[in-house]
């Protein structure tokens, strides 16, 4: 018997003010950016829990809480060695479950 929970691949989201920072950003950046959603849709626990949950990103990649605080709230994928990040919630439905990019940011 199953839970009824889908499983990866996960669908992504982008709010309009993050779509527009990406799409800013040079194509260099964007492809970065592309094998980071990769990492996320891909996983089986998009919010990466557990000591040494990221340890199968690739290198320059991290994954950490916006607030420690709130462990079931938004993270941040720091990408290119921390040089750029981009803020997002996980909605973990039975149905349709989805990752929503907030925030993106590089420099």
């Amino acid at each position: 018997m199953t839970s009824g929970f889908m499983g990866p691949p996960w669908q992504m989201d982008w709010t309009l003010k993050a779509q527009a920072a990406r799409d800013a950003l040079p194509e260099h950046v964007r492809k970065m950016i592309d094998a980071a959603r990769a990492e996320l849709v891909t996983t089986e626990d998009p919010y990466f829990r557990g000591v040494d949950a990221d340890v199968d990103l690739p290198e320059g990649m991290l994954v950490e809480p916006a607030r420690s605080s709130d462990p079931k709230g938004p993270r941040i994928l720091h990408f290119d060695n921390g040089h750029g990040w981009l803020k997002y919630t996980f909605v973990r439905r039975t149905q349709d479950p989805q990752i929503v990019v907030e925030e993106i940011f590089w420099q």
